[in-house]
């Protein structure tokens, strides 16, 4: 190959050379591995793999920086967000573990990057894909759901998944999913409010339910749609109208069990009259003296019945006739 040939390669080689970085020599550590933002609820956790060096014994420690859109990066520390990220040992950032209220605002657009450091050593930085914690966010259930059994109803109770400081750009919507045990599954909703009643339900059933929330960001119509509490069933309680039916039920069947008892002693007794007769029947007694005699054979019966048999007296009256008129004697005759 001619010389005047290596010009525009030597030329094209050079541009590149030129136009390369030049090397960092204090970039020699590994950069942290598989980082991850969590966002669930309010928490907002930064979280990566450790860096292992075999050959040094002081620990690798980490720094994480965040800008906002179109912003310089800032130092994570206690005057900036509220925690401290910076020259850590673990490999975990929560930039919301001083209160859930803290770490950055749910409406902005955050970005994060890491890095390694080692003494005098450093590993490049890590950036993260930016996020917002409204469009982001993982919704979990509501919380704290209690139900109470009303008159063919369940009233239910709860909180938001989390506290929303401004509810004019973002709130909740909730869902109610129901059935009635062994049937096919209802949802109800949606609702602003955190207390719910199912009404219209059948009394004395029991009902399954579970709760769902949703979040809604004005600003950007976002939706997003959180999870199902866990399932609880309850018995409804009996309505107004269920419990004249009871009344009323009780009072037929008491009415009616006592009309069929009356009725079946009637025809006992009927039925059974003569044995029933006997059974109260007093049984004839032996006389006194009988039965004296019965004991003992020896003693005279016969002079003890005649002595309290002794006869008594005859008593009458003496009527003499002495005389009669004729007619008055034919009048008698004829009576006779």
């Amino acid at each position: 190959m001619r010389p005047t040939r290596l010009w525009p390669l030597l030329l094209l080689l050079g541009v590149f050379a030129a136009a390369a970085p030049p090397s960092d020599p204090l970039s020699q550590l590994p950069t942290p591995q598989h980082p991850k933002i969590r966002l669930y609820n309010a928490e907002q956790v930064l979280s990566w793999e450790p860096v292992a060096l075999s050959n040094s014994t002081r620990p690798v420690v980490y720094r994480v920086q965040f800008k906002y859109t179109d912003s310089e990066w800032f130092m994570t520390d206690i005057m900036s967000i509220g925690v401290n990220c910076t020259q850590i040992t673990a490999t975990e950032c929560d930039f919301t573990a001083a209160s859930p209220s803290a770490g950055f605002p749910m409406d902005f657009n955050v970005t994060l990057r890491l890095r390694a450091e080692l003494g005098a050593l450093h590993s490049a930085w890590v950036t993260m894909p930016w996020f917002q914690h409204y469009r982001n966010v993982t919704v979990g259930p509501p919380e704290n759901v209690e139900v109470t059994p009303g008159e063919g109803s369940l009233i239910i109770r709860f909180s938001s998944p989390f506290d929303i400081a401004d509810t004019s750009t973002a709130f909740f919507w909730y869902y109610v999913h129901y059935w009635e045990k062994g049937g096919i599954q209802q949802v109800k909703g949606p609702f602003r409010s955190n207390s719910i009643s199912l009404d219209n339900l059948k009394p004395f059933r029991v009902y399954c339910l579970q709760v769902q929330a949703q979040l809604l960001w004005n600003k950007s119509n976002i939706f997003r749609l959180g999870h199902l509490s866990n399932t609880s069933c309850y018995e409804t309680m009996a309505d107004a109208s269920t419990e004249l039916q009871q009344v009323i039920l009780i009072s037929v069947g008491t009415f009616s069990l006592l009309s069929v008892l009356a009725g079946a002693c009637c025809f006992l007794v009927l039925k059974y009259r003569g044995l029933i007769k006997y059974w109260f029947h007093t049984p004839p007694s032996i006389p006194l003296q009988i039965e004296e005699y019965l004991k003992d054979p020896t003693q005279p019966i016969l002079e003890v019945l005649d002595k309290d048999s002794s006869p008594k007296d005859d008593v009458w009256d003496s009527v003499s006739i002495i005389s009669f008129p004729e007619k008055e004697q034919e009048d008698v005759l004829q009576t006779l």
